[in-house]
């Protein structure tokens, strides 16, 4: 084996004992692939949502890797696919969103991917600008009649979906996610195309259109879907998807959700979702009982300072330690800050701060609360308070609650009920 060839082999395992392969179109034939000086692989994302959340985390450190390693990412945005409907891992028909709505999102998703790859090394795509004026006809003939119904029948995404209904809309979805594959075959030398496991399907479609069409060899590779060690799905938590946007998940609850997974789990996602080299992540990963609580801050602090930046993730590890000592949220230390309870029905309107602040032990007065921000030293969810005038609603609640902080270690937590 050529030392080209075994440096793509290597890529191959170094992937591997990240976590992060769990099917291929042939390890040998991949590693052959990623030999090569520089290869275009692609990962697309549908922008179906405001922002990335702790799914897409996976991913994104998967493009990481290959950039690292010496090969071009093409993100595609799926303006037009995200219009359909993706059926794997879906028991409904996902609510089709406005045209202006993926446009929106699309615009939001690509300042979230900077923070993982370098977007100056990247190609950044639209499906929308083939898709959308596809003629019809034309795709049938010469895209449709290289698929087999009864083959995508046999695929387990597709199947299950047929005990609670498959429309046609979202049937179509392979074809569309297949053609993404073939047209960056043409246009940008795409060979390899990365994902989860739920899209072996679709990916190993786009793989055989290309031999199909083009009489070419094309790859894929996928990763499992992650879940924690209790089964639970990865991300998700009591106030719903722990999303990358600071707006909907403050950098210390970000941060907070990493430092309490549970012990079994730290090892595995350590390797997964950081780019922390084999030996430290090996070394970490071998820390028990007390001790597991550095490899967890590390977790964080990695984590947060992909997403948030190392100023934010600094601040939340700050918070973190004065209010649990560095033990993240286990032992019931949260139970017994000082609090009350408060009826959503009052933020309904919106409280202003310095009202809300003066309710609590955190401020003698209004006046007090009002020097205590105007001075920078309030916070609501870790977020820093700037203007006396503001207010405080319903959008503004996390998880059930609102934690008020003055100062550094002073803290006050209202649960909404």
């Amino acid at each position: 084996m050529s030392s080209s060839a075994g440096a793509g082999t290597d890529t191959v395992a170094a992937l591997a004992r990240r976590g992060l392969v769990k099917q291929t179109t042939g390890a040998e034939a991949l590693g052959r692939l990623l030999g090569e000086r520089e290869v275009t692989f692609y990962l697309g994302i549908d922008p179906t949502g405001p922002s990335l959340h702790a799914g897409h985390l996976v991913g994104l450190l998967a493009m990481a890797h290959l950039q690292r390693a010496g090969h071009r990412p093409v993100l595609l945005i799926g303006g037009a696919t995200a219009r359909v409907g993706d059926p794997s891992d879906k028991d409904d028909m996902r609510p089709l969103l406005p045209v202006e709505t993926v446009s929106r999102n699309a615009a939001l998703m690509q300042r979230q991917v900077g923070r993982f790859i370098d977007l100056e090394r990247t190609v950044i795509v639209d499906n929308a600008a083939w898709l959308a004026d596809l003629g019809y006809l034309d795709f049938l003939r010469d895209i449709g009649r290289h698929f087999s119904v009864n083959r995508m029948l046999s695929f387990e995404a597709y199947r299950r979906r047929l005990q609670t209904g498959l429309s046609f809309l979202e049937f179509n979805y392979l074809l569309l996610q297949a053609y993404d594959y073939l047209v960056l075959h043409r246009e940008h030398g795409c060979r390899l195309q990365i994902g989860g496991d739920d899209q072996w399907a679709n990916i190993l479609a786009g793989v055989d259109l290309i031999r199909r069409v083009e009489q070419a060899e094309a790859h894929a590779l996928t990763w499992p879907l992650v879940t924690t060690a209790d089964g639970k799905k990865m991300g998700k938590t009591a106030a719903g998807a722990l999303f990358l946007d600071p707006e909907r998940v403050s950098p210390y609850q970000f941060y907070q959700y990493w430092i309490n997974v549970p012990d079994a789990d730290v090892a595995a996602l350590l390797a997964l979702l950081t780019l922390l080299p084999d030996e430290e992540v090996a070394e970490l990963g071998r820390l028990r009982d007390q001790e597991i609580m550095a490899a967890k801050e590390r977790l964080a602090m990695e984590l947060t300072g992909m997403v948030h930046g190392p100023e934010e993730a600094a601040g939340a590890r700050e918070t973190s330690r004065a209010l649990f000592g560095g033990r993240g949220d286990r032992h019931g230390e949260r139970d017994s800050m000082p609090g009350a309870t408060l009826p959503a029905a009052e933020l309904e309107p919106g409280i202003p701060v310095a009202d809300l602040f003066a309710r609590t032990s955190l401020c003698a007065s209004k006046s007090d609360a009002r020097r205590l921000i105007q001075q920078g030293g309030a916070r609501i969810n870790d977020t820093r308070l700037t203007r006396v005038e503001e207010t405080i609603g319903l959008g503004d609640v996390r998880g059930g609650e609102l934690v008020l902080r003055a100062g550094k270690k002073r803290f006050f937590r209202f649960l909404v009920q």
